[in-house]
Formats: C-alpha cells, sequence, structure tokens
C-alpha cells in the first residue's frame, strides 16, 4: 500500500521535469530565433555590450568575488568569506573614525552645494546672448577638465603656507594672523580646503546636461504661464522650467553622486601626504587605494570598493524616486 502511495506521489514529480526541460528548450528556441530575427539590431549594440562587458560587468564580479578572499596579488586568492567585511565594520577604526565621518561630511557639501550651484549658474547663463552664453559655459566646465595635478597647482598659490600664498597675505596684510599659517597640511583646514576646490570644479557633465535642459524648455510654456497668473521668475523656475527638465536633473544629481563618492586624490595632492595628516582629509577612494596599491591587500580594498559601489547604486535609486518620472504621469 505504501509502496503504490509513494508511486502515485512520485509520478507526477516525474511527469513534469520532461515538461519543463520541454518548456526551457522551447523559450530558448524562441529567443534564439528572436535575435535572429532581429540579428541587425543586435549588431550594432554589439559594440557596446562587448565594451559594457569587459569593462563594467566582468570587474565588478571580480571584484565581487574578490572581496570574499585573501588576495595580496602574488599569491592565489584565498576565500575568506566574510571576515574582509567583518574586519571593516569592526576593526578598522581609520574606516570607521575617519573614513566614513569626512566622506559624508564632504558629500554632503560638494553634492547639494556642486549640484544647486550648477543649477544657479546654467539658469545665469541660460540667460545671456548666444556668443556670451557659450564663453561663459566654457569658462564654468574648464574647472572640471583639468587634471587633478593641475587643479592643485592653481590652487596650492591661494594656500602655500608661507607669506606667497594669497590667504596668508592678505590674513598677515590685515593683522589677522601673525605668522603664516599651513593651511593645506592642517587637520583643521585639509578637509574645507578639499571641499571648496572639489565645489570650484564640479561644474562638469551635470552642469552641461541642466544648461541644454534649461535652453530646451519650450518658449511657450512661459507666455502660457504669465497668462495663468505667474508674475515672477522664481514661480517660472519652480512651476516650469525644473517640472519640465526632469531627465537633465535626474543625470546632474547622479553625475554629482558618482563624482563626489569618487573623490579622493585631492586630499593627497594638496597636502603632498598620503595618507593625509592624522587622516583628516581621508576619503573611500583614499582607503581603497591604500589597501589596494600601498598594502596590496587587494581583498579587502575590494571589499571597500563594494560597499562604494552599493552606497552609489542606493542613492542614485534615492534620487530616481524623487526626480525620476511616475508611473502616471
Amino acid at each position: 500500500m505504501s509502496n503504490e502511495a509513494t508511486r502515485v506521489v512520485r509520478q507526477p514529480a516525474a511527469a513534469r521535469s520532461p515538461k519543463l526541460k520541454g518548456s526551457l528548450g522551447r523559450m530558448l528556441q524562441d529567443k534564439m530565433r528572436e535575435i535572429w530575427r532581429f540579428r541587425l539590431s543586435y549588431l550594432f549594440i554589439a559594440p557596446f555590450l562587448v565594451v559594457f562587458s569587459l569593462f563594467i560587468i566582468i570587474p565588478v564580479f571580480t571584484g565581487v568575488a574578490l572581496s570574499f578572499t585573501y588576495f595580496n596579488s602574488i599569491e592565489f586568492p584565498k576565500w575568506a568569506g566574510w571576515m574582509n567585511y567583518q574586519n571593516l565594520f569592526s576593526q578598522d577604526v581609520i574606516f570607521l573614525q575617519h573614513v566614513i565621518p569626512n566622506s559624508f561630511k564632504f558629500a554632503l557639501f560638494v553634492g547639494p552645494i556642486g549640484y544647486v550651484l550648477a543649477f544657479v549658474l546654467a539658469w545665469l547663463i541660460a540667460q545671456l546672448p548666444g556668443t556670451l552664453r557659450v564663453w561663459y559655459a566654457l569658462a564654468m566646465y574648464a574647472p572640471s577638465l583639468t587634471g587633478g595635478i593641475a587643479m592643485v597647482v592653481v590652487w596650492q598659490v591661494m594656500f602655500t603656507g608661507d607669506r606667497t600664498g594669497y590667504i596668508n597675505s592678505f590674513l598677515l596684510k590685515w593683522g589677522l594672523i601673525d605668522q603664516p599659517m599651513l593651511l593645506t597640511i592642517d587637520k583643521d583646514y585639509l578637509l574645507g580646503i578639499m571641499i571648496v576646490v572639489s565645489i570650484w570644479s564640479s561644474m562638469g557633465l551635470g552642469f552641461l546636461a541642466i544648461l541644454a535642459g534649461i535652453l530646451n524648455v519650450d518658449r511657450t510654456l512661459y507666455e502660457a504661464g504669465r497668462i495663468d497668473g505667474i508674475s515672477s521668475r522664481l514661480q517660472e523656475i519652480w512651476y516650469i522650467t525644473i517640472p519640465m527638465m526632469k531627465p537633465q536633473m535626474l543625470f546632474a544629481a547622479v553625475m554629482a553622486i558618482v563624482g563626489t563618492l569618487k573623490s579622493g586624490g585631492i586630499g593627497t595632492q594638496l597636502s603632498g601626504m598620503n595618507p593625509t595628516p592624522d587622516y583628516s582629509g581621508q576619503l573611500f577612494m583614499n582607503h581603497i587605494e591604500d589597501f589596494g596599491f600601498t598594502r596590496l591587500e587587494l581583498g579587502y580594498a575590494s571589499a571597500i570598493s563594494i560597499v562604494l559601489l552599493i552606497l552609489t547604486i542606493l542613492l542614485s535609486r534615492f534620487l530616481w524616486m524623487l526626480l525620476g518620472p511616475k508611473e502616471d504621469e
């Protein structure tokens, strides 16, 4: 009796297995037919897919795999499980006491201030005539094209720790200080200087996207708005300009977040020290470079990189919720 019941119970499972295999095979065949049918379209997107896979997908999956190993770049990686993440959030004092606070302070100022400043400057430039608009846009965009070393050389003239530095020269002339301050190697000033320099150089692709969005808003909407009662430029910006350029605003916001989180070299270049004095300018990227290229603990550096990647994705999703298109639009 029990054997018959067992056969009755097992028979449907055995009968379903070929059906599942058959349905999976049919799905694959249908997919291959679809790919072959649109083979020309797939051929056109093949270069992007190949490059995206080689430089984005494969490195990300490799980094995720290495983050669970101990890898010193010489020996074959050894499986370590969650040990790298456990050490990062429980034993890495530099990461907990310096890197995280510095990174959030840096991102809190550079990201929002740079984003708002990009919109304000883009709106002001959009009000200019065509020729002036081009030159002013180029002037705002040019600092983002300069390399890190060139950018630091420009700002070192301002913050040099002797009488030749502009800041020290003015403060000494006005009698506010008695002797020059070593601004770029003082832990109390370094992070603030990093924020100022980064905001100055933050008018990049996001700024150009916002400018393009403002210029592409239909001018007839402003005329209709005046008829409906809009009487000031601020009301035009709030009720017409911003709602009509949400895609550009979203792109600029994501670029601001990504650019802010991947910053790091500015502190070491300004101070001339790695790590920065008392870790006062140590950010995520500095910590990754320290473990990856100085200590050669590539598994641990990969774990830090994955944490940074997850943080970037979460912030990007949050921005998408705020500025992305809604289902009812």
